[in-house]
């Protein structure tokens, strides 16, 4: 029997779909949820990540589909999956670059669930997302679900404060979570745009919901728009009413929620001291997804994008500490042996879910697509794509 956990449903045929909770459970390799970032199981035989002849086996299935497919990808991704990509970038260009090629039948993209999703609303109904595998996805998306933004915003109602808020969603969340934001008259925003979008946000209303990474908007609500800190209320999704009560969140400008990325999370302020002790006169970069702390501690702070433009225009022979996901600080000190090129924190950290795209499940997906056998697909339904569409074309519309 189902339970209020959200535990799929055991049946004599095995297990079920999950029950449609918030807090629903999937067992490791049991059932799936597609409306959700967490992992499912790929259906296929993957070749063996040992196996010595992959890369000649993607090069071949490459050269079989030739323009039929465009791959994608992230930064973030490890360099034997880069460099069969046709493009690189940062999730929201990756999406543009797909839509700026409507005539691949196939977009294989290259990084997480939410990105495809972006990509599947971006691009033409004939055209077919691939996720190389579905288990790759994001935990900072998966702490915003439909069902609780929709509770929040009763909790907004509840407290008189929705008419004059307006929702900002930043492109690391899932199409729901966009479509959201499109119905209710928002805009998405990226690490890049976040300050246009919330200059532009408050011409609309008087209060902003910043999801789902708080630390990306509180940095630029503080730092870009100089807002105090205490103008900023964090709403947990986990407790009560956000753990707010009604008269918090008609005295706060920013309602931050409660979610954050693994990776640039785990950053400190003594990851900080501990590199400037070590390195002296180490310039430190940080992404603004990190926290409040590190990001006035460092020396600069940006974008995955601006992190590349800074690094590539730095003097030779200066030092740099970066604080973002580890297979791109590594690629950037390949890049520039003339400088020294660190990751900010002394314990390895890669992106888990990103990685989970290696080369076997890149050499499956091509060979299956060369075949004619369509795996993986990535498919956001029509009413979801509209409104997440409404979000999307809002911020393109952003002035400046």
């Amino acid at each position: 029997m189902s339970t209020d956990l959200g535990l799929p449903t055991l049946t004599a045929q095995g297990f079920a779909e999950p029950s449609p909770t918030a807090a629903a459970l999937l067992l490791l390799g049991r059932g799936t949820d597609p409306n959700a970032e967490r992992g499912v199981d790929c259906p296929g035989d993957l070749p063996a990540a040992s196996d010595p002849g992959l890369v000649e086996r993607a090069t071949k299935a490459r050269e079989k589909l030739g323009d039929r497919a465009f791959v994608l990808g992230h930064h973030y991704q490890r360099d034997e999956v880069i460099q069969f990509a046709d493009v690189t970038g940062d999730s929201f260009k990756l999406a543009r670059d797909a839509a700026a090629r409507p005539d691949a039948e196939y977009i294989v993209f290259c990084g997480v669930h939410f990105m495809a999703e972006s990509a599947d609303i971006l691009t033409k109904d004939d055209q077919q997302v691939i996720l190389p595998d579905l288990a790759a996805g994001c935990s900072m998306a998966d702490m915003a679900t439909d069902q609780q933004v929709d509770e929040a915003w009763e909790v907004l109602k509840d407290a008189g404060v929705a008419d004059a808020t307006v929702p900002v969603s930043y492109m690391n969340s899932s199409a729901a979570i966009k479509a959201f934001t499109g119905r209710h008259g928002g805009t998405i925003c990226t690490s890049s745009n976040a300050k246009r979008a919330l200059d532009w946000a408050f011409t609309q209303g008087e209060k902003v919901l910043f999801l789902p990474d708080q630390h990306l908007g509180r940095n630029t609500a503080v730092l870009e728009l100089g807002l105090e800190k205490s103008d900023c209320v964090l709403f947990d999704p986990h407790k009560p009413g956000g753990g707010l009560t009604p008269q918090q969140l008609r005295d706060a400008t920013m309602i931050l929620w409660r979610g954050h990325c693994s990776v640039h999370g785990r950053f400190t302020l003594e990851s900080v001291l501990d590199v400037r002790d070590r390195i002296p006169g180490v310039n430190v970069l940080v992404h603004p997804e990190c926290r409040h702390e590190v990001v006035t501690a460092a020396d600069l702070v940006g974008s995955t994008e601006y992190i590349i433009k800074t690094l590539d225009a730095a003097p030779a022979g200066s030092s740099w500490a970066i604080g973002t996901e580890l297979n791109l600080v590594r690629r950037l000190a390949l890049a520039h042996p003339d400088k020294t090129i660190v990751f900010l924190d002394r314990t390895v950290c890669f992106c888990s879910t990103m990685n989970r795209i290696d080369l076997p499940h890149l050499v499956w997906s091509l060979e299956s697509l060369a075949r004619g056998e369509v795996v993986n697909r990535i498919t956001v339904d029509a009413e979801t794509a509209h409104f997440a569409r409404v979000a999307l074309d809002q911020m393109l519309a952003l002035p400046g």
